[in-house]
């Protein structure tokens, strides 16, 4: 009896630990069809932004949330003035970056933030408090909560495609390989060769995001091939990390309640 009562409460084992699995996301190959989207809300049951004129562009989603997985953004541009204006377009699929060191794991305080066995950051669903906490951790604007329970929500890597041995439902529809899914190491690798590529072709504005630890912030699993600025992305330049300025944090808050104690200490002695 005791011994199914243990076994009834006991933890069951994790999975194995699998090869670590990331996207690569060519931003020079997308041509903003919006496949990754459909078929993200499709795989994923999410329910439909809307088709509401937003004023920004082409583009009815506007940002990734709790019921947007996947992104298309539409960045347009302009050169010159008058007859001489000339412009262009600038197109990401954005979405979770499956940090190495995510904020919104170390953020999360009842452990519902999880790696999985591929590596990717998983939020569980059965776990989440809707604190929120996530959501302002994160520096890149990924996470939201779920309007009708108020849970956490954000891309899972198809978890459940990946345990099958699929891809992931928007690399799986991109018709141009913008979207590229596999082993990290061999994204990473591919990724380089790319730039180099683009680069010997006279476009020296590539270049990688993300594909490297940077600063007080790790790599990330999910990475863009860029060719501007990380903001005209809506991308950070620098991605900070809450938990790498504890201690400052905790030294300043320390000082400051010392000064506070000497200063009440000597307004109370010259009273």
């Amino acid at each position: 009896m005791i011994a199914e009562l243990q076994n009834a409460f006991s933890r069951p084992e994790p999975p194995p630990q699998r090869t670590e699995t990331g996207f690569f996301t060519d931003t020079t190959l997308c041509i903003g069809c919006k496949a990754c989207e459909v078929a993200c809300k499709q795989w994923n049951q999410l329910p439909a932004d809307g088709f509401h004129w937003t004023g920004n562009s082409y583009d009815n989603t506007s940002c990734l949330s709790g019921e947007t997985w996947r992104h298309v953004a539409f960045v347009e541009q302009f050169d010159g003035g008058g007859a001489d204006r000339t412009g262009r377009w600038l197109m990401m699929s954005d979405v979770c970056k499956h940090c190495v060191q995510a904020p919104c794991q170390e953020a999360c305080p009842t452990g519902a933030i999880i790696y999985n066995e591929f590596g990717n950051v998983y939020a569980q669903q059965d776990i989440c408090n809707g604190c929120g906490y996530c959501v302002a951790a994160c520096p890149f604007g990924v996470i939201g909560r779920n309007e009708s329970n108020g849970h956490a929500r954000k891309c899972t890597l198809c978890y459940d495609r990946q345990k099958g041995g699929f891809e992931p439902a928007c690399a799986k529809v991109c018709p141009t390989d913008s979207i590229q899914f596999g082993p990290v190491d061999e994204l990473r690798a591919k990724a380089r060769r790319r730039v180099d590529e683009l680069q010997d072709r006279g476009m020296t504005e590539a270049y990688l995001y993300g594909a490297e630890a940077s600063g007080e912030y790790g790599a990330l699993n999910a990475f863009f091939l860029l060719t501007d600025h990380p903001t005209v992305y809506n991308l950070p330049e620098a991605p900070r990390r809450p938990k790498a300025h504890l201690k400052t944090n905790y030294l300043f808050s320390f000082g400051a309640a010392i000064g506070l104690a000497a200063v009440s200490a000597w307004l109370l002695a010259n009273k």
